[in-house]
């Protein structure tokens, strides 16, 4: 298991305003909108979620480091837990002509709305109980997923990860490792369940048998 960043190149390019993530909406309410997973989360306002998650390729960077780091080839077989829209899926299939790709998620409405030329590689389902065979994909990752699951479904997602896994696995949470960055968290997020270190990550995915790849992602 290695510490490898794929992420800070997305996630560092976006400005936050942590105060007026707490001050300008309820934050409450918006972390009960957000969790119900539909439009409000993906499609509407900032204050509530994404603020309108659409295709801008800006994944297709994450896709090539991956496929570069992972020596990807065609034929390949890549899972997305957590897929979303399926935006990654898609930039892996462009990156890799004749990779084959699948995605799960909880969001009805991130399914429906997913990228066309992947949405039918993507089933709705949960990350503590995938819906496929053990050892049948290449590549396992789930990227900004695990950490909105609670303890119990987060150690039963690991061992899935690591069950459909006959490679290569690499996952990215949300972390803190300064009081500061924890406030920052608990400003930003609407549906963290676990708010680790990156010790007590650590020793979650000891605990739970996970082999793979790892980074997180702080609010500095």
């Amino acid at each position: 298991m290695a510490y490898v960043d794929f992420l800070s190149v997305v996630h560092k390019s976006t400005k936050r305003d942590y105060v007026a993530r707490v001050t300008e909406f309820p934050k409450a309410e918006a972390a009960k909108l957000a969790k119900q997973w539909g439009k409000d989360y993906w499609d509407g306002d900032r204050k509530t979620g994404y603020g309108g998650y659409s295709y801008d390729g800006r994944w297709r960077k994450v896709a090539d480091a991956m496929v570069a780091h992972y020596g990807i080839k065609p034929g390949d077989r890549i899972l997305d837990v957590g897929c979303g829209k399926g935006f990654l899926l898609y930039d892996f299939t462009q990156a890799v002509p004749g990779v084959e790709v699948a995605g799960i998620d909880v969001s009805t409405y991130a399914l429906e709305h997913a990228k066309e030329e992947v949405k039918p590689f993507l089933r709705h389902a949960s990350a503590a109980k995938l819906p496929f065979a053990d050892k049948s994909f290449d590549l396992v990752i789930s990227i900004n997923t695990l950490h909105n699951l609670e303890c119990f479904d987060l150690y039963a997602a690991l061992q899935e990860m690591e069950r459909v896994g006959r490679r290569h696995k690499y996952l990215c949470v949300e972390s803190w490792r300064t009081e500061e960055e924890k406030v920052n968290l608990l400003y930003w997020q609407f549906t963290c369940q676990m708010f680790c270190s990156p010790q007590a990550w650590e020793w979650w995915f000891a605990h739970a048998g996970y082999t793979g790849d790892h980074s997180f992602i702080t609010f500095e």
